[in-house]
Order: C-alpha cells, then structure tokens, then sequence
C-alpha cells in the first residue's frame, strides 16, 4: 500500500503520474524524510521561479530593491539539520548564495546533529566543495555532533562557529527569497537589541510548492505551543504592511546580532530534542532588555513536514522543555503552564515527576540580566495572552448532539459561533506548529 493519512495526499497530488516502481520508491522516501523527496532530487536547485513572488502584497516602497543601504553587517547563515534530505539541503545553500549579496554574506555554517546519512557525509562534502571553488571567498565551515544533541544545542553550535557581525539561525529544510537578508539587517543596524524574524511562506511536504503566507506575529499558548497572531491594533491603524512587526516571541528560525545574542544568554542548551527553546528565548528577550519583530519584507520558504525525523513521540521531551521555561521564567504563572496540546492537561504541581534539567545556570542568568518578571512580560508583550487567574475549571463546552463546540466568532465581534471542537485555542488563532 502507500500509505494512509497524509500519505494519501502525496498519492492524490503527485504519485498517481509516476511508475509502479517510482511510487514505490516515492512512498519509501516521503515516509523516511517526511516530504516529497523524490520530486526534490529532480527539482532544479537554483528553482527561483518557484520563489520570487512580487512585494506587491505591500504597499509601501520600502521593499524595493533601491532603499536598503550598501553599509549594512555582513551575516553569517547557519544551517542545521538532522538527516535531511540531500537535495533539500542543497537547494536551500543554492538559495542562500544566490540571494543574499555577495558583500554581506560572510559564511554558511552546516551543523549535523549526528546524522546517519550516508550522502550527508562524502556526497555533501564535495558539494560544498564545488561551491568553495565558485566563490574562494565564501567560508563554508562544517559542524558535527557524534550525539544527537537537539535542536537547541545544535543552533548553540552554529553560533558558536559564526564570526559575521549578524547569525541567521535557520532550518535547512527552506529556500530565501530575493531581499531576504536586507530587511533583517536594517532592523539589526538601527538596534542591536532586536532579535528579527523573516515571514514564512509554506512549502506543501507533498508536492514542494509555495504558499504565501501573510505576515503575523509569533505567540504561543500555556502548553508552550506556537501560534501565529495578529500584530497589536496600534501596527494595523499605520497601514503600512511593510512595516516590522512586534512580536512575543519567534517560532525558532531568528535573526540577531551575533555578539548580542550571545550576551543574553544564546538559546537554553538544557532543553533536549525538540520544543521550547523558542518562547524561552522570546521572554528572554523582551523582559531582559531587547524585543522581536516580524519583519514583512524579509521571506523564507519553509517545508512544513508530515513527520519529524527526531523521535516517533515528542510529547515527553516537549512537555519536559516546557516546565522547564515555566519554572526559570514564569514566576507565579508557572501554574498556568498546561500542556494541553501535548498530553492530557494538567496544573503545575511539584510532584509532576519529570526531570528539568539543571536550571541554575539559567536562574543566575536572569539575575545576571536583571530582568523584569512574567508579569510584566503578559502585560506589556503579550496581553493576548489569557492569564487564566482563579481558574476553576479547564475545558470546551461541547455539543453532544452536534459534535461541535462553543468557539470564538471572527473579528468584528467575536460573536461565538459552534465549530469544529479544538481544544487548545480559537479556531481563528492560525494555530501552527513551530519551525523545526
């Protein structure tokens, strides 16, 4: 067979014009690697007609090619990856070189977090080489773990190897768009402090086309989850769509300066395989000092996969992350940290049973920085976010009849409507996973 769920899907929109023996060898590298495999080994690495869409979306004039400045800090891109897909990381190189200028990219790191790959050793080695050959001027450094350490140690590494004045901290499952590292560097220039993030468009896992998506920022839910959520009501009334947005946190694909990043403390290398790093990182920054935005005219194209290569359940290791956040920065809200995406919910207690971690280097750290609490983090950043302060109960309210729940209407008014029952936030959220 070829699969069920989100396999089928992969049948409907590409299989079903392939070969008996193509399907099969299709099938087998989708379930491996979580997207269309077989079509990336046979897509041209350099596919900008794919990519470049028109900056049309926005209306002001500050996305165009002429306004950014030549003097802008050279950056250094990183890359990290966990058997991956050979072609995928290539294209995502092809794209970085061809669409970055030459003047501000300084390095490519790659960090393999201990793949068993064999292509991503030899086969990618003289890769890389033929592309040191293209350009001696660009460093392409190399950086692999002998342990699979996670996402968060593995992006530690990346910056540990960077020299350029600004890091790109990237999945190396994307394709950058044109002018997608001078927007960010702009920000970076006029403030030191700010951690920038590129808007997303989705690559479909199955037939690897682009989805533009519209620019929102990052927020997340009690259960340490991300989310996508619209900018405060203050950026809309500008009406300027090419604007940076402020947002609470980042979905783990950042952009900062290189030596900032390092002084409030990189990213938590206590958080193991998958999930967390990211809002720990948001609260980091916004209550010890700095801020994040989302900037509009920056663009990254970012498979979304079917299935992720790091372990069949990443609930436990999730779960784990976050109490962890919740227990060095959520001060008194730590009780509110539910894990309602991940496992059954619960309340914080004491007893929960699950090690953290050594978390005093961390606590020091916010000492260290002198930064502000939790509190202040919900009502300055991230007032959207639902305090849940004498909660009772925990729950939807559900139509037995109907199979449907009570939900949140859309904006204007909020009038609630039943919908389609799920349970860990609004229907209208644009609830979505984090980058990986």
């Amino acid at each position: 067979g070829l699969g069920l769920g989100l396999g089928l899907s992969l049948l409907c929109r590409y299989l079903q014009n392939l070969s008996e023996d193509d399907q099969r060898e299709a099938q087998a590298l989708f379930d491996k690697y979580g997207y269309n495999v077989f079509l990336s080994d046979r897509l041209p690495l350099d596919r900008s007609c794919h990519l470049i869409h028109s900056h049309a979306d926005y209306p002001s004039a500050l996305c165009s090619h002429g306004f950014y400045s030549e003097d802008l800090p050279s950056i250094g891109v990183v890359l990290i990856y966990l058997n991956e897909a050979l072609s995928i990381i290539k294209r995502a190189m092809r794209s970085i070189i061809d669409r970055t200028p030459k003047h501000l990219l300084k390095e490519i790191i790659l960090v393999d977090d201990n793949s068993s790959e064999e292509n991503l050793k030899g086969d990618l080695d003289m890769y890389v080489k033929s592309l040191e050959q293209e350009d001696p001027s660009l460093s392409i450094k190399r950086v692999r773990h002998n342990v699979s350490y996670g996402l968060s140690h593995a992006r530690a590494s990346g910056w540990r190897a960077a020299t350029a004045d600004v890091v790109a901290i990237l999945d190396a499952h994307i394709e950058v768009h044109e002018l997608w590292a001078e927007p960010l560097l702009t920000q970076i220039k006029a403030d030191r402090t700010v951690v920038t993030s590129p808007v997303f468009d989705k690559v479909n896992f199955d037939d690897l086309t682009v989805i533009p998506y519209q620019p929102a920022s990052h927020a997340f839910d009690w259960a340490l989850w991300c989310m996508y959520e619209s900018f405060s009501d203050e950026y809309y009334k500008l009406k300027d769509g090419s604007l940076p947005g402020k947002s609470p946190s980042v979905m783990g694909i950042l952009v900062a300066e290189r030596k900032y990043l390092g002084e409030i403390g990189l990213l938590d290398e206590g958080m193991k395989v998958y999930g967390g790093e990211n809002v720990e990182l948001g609260i980091r920054v916004w209550t010890c000092g700095g801020s994040i935005e989302v900037v509009p005219c920056s663009k990254i194209a970012h498979i979304e996969r079917a299935h992720k290569p790091y372990m069949p359940d990443l609930s436990k290791a999730m779960k784990r992350n976050a109490l962890r956040v919740a227990e060095v920065w959520m001060d008194e809200y730590k009780h509110n940290s539910s894990t309602t995406k991940i496992m059954t919910p619960f309340l914080w207690n004491t007893n929960h049973g699950i090690d953290i971690g050594d978390i005093s280097e961390r606590k020091k750290l916010r000492e260290r920085l002198n930064c502000k609490p939790f509190k202040w983090y919900l009502e300055n950043v991230y007032p959207k976010l639902d305090p849940l302060t004498d909660l009772v109960a925990y729950g939807g309210m559900r139509n037995l009849d109907a199979d449907r729940c009570i939900d949140q209407g859309p904006v204007p008014g909020h009038t609630p409507i039943a919908y389609n029952c799920y349970y860990y936030g609004p229907q209208v959220s644009k609830a979505s996973g984090c980058q990986d």
